[in-house]
């Protein structure tokens, strides 16, 4: 079974240290078969939680000889990023990269892969609000802070809170694809994929009040994916020009029109694929995506499945009375 430990440093900080246990804990096979099994650990003299929600120790039978045995490693973000990681926790993740270990971050828990020389040379990212720290402390590393997670292979890094969550679901769904992470994502009530480069933050945090809010924008596009849109027709119906109307789609919707165009169709494919018995063709449609070969390449881009095979996966059925 893949063994996943979870480094919890002292001043973990308790979400960070329980999303890998929620998520690959609940990961089974469509039989209800475990398929991860989940070890926290500590370093020598062990570790307590950050402050906000009172401290709390954590107590667990692994210390850091787990991670030479872990086929993933998870390190959480933790209280103090000022401090540099016990010399001794370095050690033991150069040692288990060094023999293939998968080593992954949860917020800035990046720091302390930086700090053990993982992300030398590679794009990383971290909660933005940190990012201009990690990016000063080690310039080896590309710091991208506009994104949910990156995928950098053998070590990967996520943004801060729930990115933790689309991080380890992105995780499952590498190894063992769509569908068994689409069935973990509904067990814990979250979305089954979150592009990695989708935006961490959107700059507008409240509706503008000058007539530039993006929602009616959004409104009319949902109504209308069928068509065979571009840009000029959005710029056209918002009233504005192309380059003002990606300006507002960069600020509010952390994204430009055509590629939340795209996540919108593909949206709505799943549901048609989940809610009706329309042929794949009628599905390419009816979504705006005009053929089913151009449905199918932006389908397997966004969801790593082919329609017939997300259909198959999650086609609604009438629940037992």
């Amino acid at each position: 079974m893949h063994v996943v430990a979870v480094l919890a440093l002292d001043g973990v900080v308790a979400f960070d240290l329980a999303v890998p246990g929620q998520v690959f804990g609940t990961t089974t096979t469509s039989g209800n078969v475990p398929l991860y099994e989940v070890r926290a650990c500590t370093a020598p003299g062990g570790a307590e939680t950050s402050p906000m929600l009172g401290r709390m120790r954590v107590e667990t039978p692994f210390g850091l000889d787990a991670l030479a045995s872990a086929d993933t490693i998870v390190v959480p973000g933790h209280e103090n990023v000022r401090a540099g990681p016990p010399a001794e926790v370095l050690d033991a993740l150069r040692h288990a990269a060094a023999r293939g270990a998968r080593v992954a971050s949860i917020c800035v828990g990046a720091f302390v892969l930086a700090a053990a020389g993982l992300l030398d040379g590679r794009r990383a990212t971290t909660h933005w609000r940190y990012a201009g720290a990690l990016a000063r402390r080690y310039p080896d590393v590309e710091v991208d802070p506009s994104v949910l997670y990156v995928d950098g292979g053998q070590v990967l890094t996520s943004a801060g809170v729930v990115a933790g969550i689309d991080l380890c679901l992105h995780l499952v769904r590498r190894d063992h694809g769509s569908a068994t992470a689409a069935r973990t994502a509904r067990r814990i009530i979250m979305p089954p994929q979150r592009d990695g480069g989708q935006a961490q933050y959107i700059r507008h945090e409240d509706p503008p009040d000058d007539g530039a809010a993006l929602q009616p924008v959004l409104a009319w596009l949902e109504a209308n994916l069928h068509r065979p849109l571009t840009l000029e027709d959005i710029a056209r119906h918002a009233s504005v020009s192309v380059r003002t109307l990606t300006r507002r789609f960069r600020e509010q919707a952390g994204t430009t029109p055509l590629q939340w165009l795209s996540r919108a169709r593909v949206h709505r494919a799943q549901q048609l694929l989940e809610s009706t018995d329309l042929p794949v063709e009628r599905v390419a449609a009816e979504a705006g995506f005009g053929s089913p070969v151009t449905l199918r390449a932006h389908f397997a881009r966004r969801v790593g499945a082919s329609p017939l095979a997300y259909r198959g996966a999650f086609r609604a059925r009438t629940p037992p009375s």
